[in-house]
């Protein structure tokens, strides 16, 4: 663990005390408002050395930490993506504090393109595994032997069982599938969104693998789950564009948000 994660988690715990982390949730859009209902502090990413800043329209950058069904939940209401830096580490450092912090789990969301007409715009998808499209990896110059990550079940069948179970319990659909992780910002071509589907996945993002990666390096349990927000390209009539983006993420937002809420619950009192 790095000096600088050791020293932004003892500031943290000045602001928002000793108690451990049980789960470390990454926000992607239009889940910005969960964070809203955490009863605890929010400490601003401008003051934490390190974290990125707003680099996405419809992300909250914040670290929220708190309780939440019960739970204690450091949140991340905004992440950075490769294709802001040129960087596959950029969530690093967070990650790392979250490690500090004492989470043992981490579950992470984000906006993606769907390929199944079974999985449209406003369900969800629950990665049972990812393609790393992009072949970059965050993981490039670390020095150490830890580098050569195994990643088979690197989305943990434990969480994706109680994620599932939630999701049932609610009478909600989250089918599985296989997320494809392209580096934009520009978004996909028919061809390549043909090219990937060819190799197995099911939906296309740019963002969740780099943490992923990281996570199993740290030494976190990860699950993952989409909002679907539009059919990938050359799939539908739709435009697809960010601000298309923005306006979808919240119907599959609240759905995710019920189930998020019911895992921590069953965490809590287990």
């Amino acid at each position: 663990m790095s000096k600088n994660a050791r020293d932004l988690a003892a500031y943290i715990r000045t602001q928002a005390g000793d108690s451990p982390v049980a789960v470390g949730l990454v926000l992607g859009s239009g889940l910005g408002h969960l964070a809203e209902n955490v009863d605890g502090v929010a400490i601003d990413y401008a003051n934490l050395d390190g974290f990125p800043h707003a680099g996405v329209s419809g992300h909250n950058p914040k670290l929220v930490i708190g309780e939440l069904e019960g739970a204690r939940v450091a949140i991340l209401g905004g992440r950075a993506h490769y294709y802001e830096s040129g960087r596959g580490d950029a969530m690093r450092l967070p990650l790392e504090v979250l490690k500090e912090l004492g989470a043992t789990q981490l579950i992470l969301t984000n906006a993606a393109g769907s390929f199944r007409p079974d999985i449209p715009p406003g369900d969800l998808m629950l990665l049972s595994d990812h393609i790393n499209f992009s072949g970059l990896n965050p993981l490039i110059g670390e020095p150490t032997d830890a580098r050569f990550v195994p990643m088979t079940d690197a989305h943990d069948p434990q969480m994706r069982h109680a994620l599932k179970a939630a999701a049932t319990e609610l009478g909600i659909a989250l089918q599985e599938g296989v997320y494809a992780w392209y580096s934009g910002p520009s978004f996909e071509t028919p061809a390549e969104i043909r090219a990937i589907r060819i190799l197995g996945a099911d939906a296309v993002g740019m963002s969740t693998v780099p943490e992923v990666i990281l996570a199993r390096f740290l030494g976190l349990r990860v699950a993952a789950i989409s909002t679907i927000t539009n059919m990938a390209a050359g799939m539908s009539d739709e435009k697809i564009s960010h601000e298309h983006t923005k306006a979808m993420a919240p119907l599959g937002a609240a759905k995710l948000e019920r189930i998020l809420r019911h895992y921590l619950r069953a965490l809590s009192s287990a």
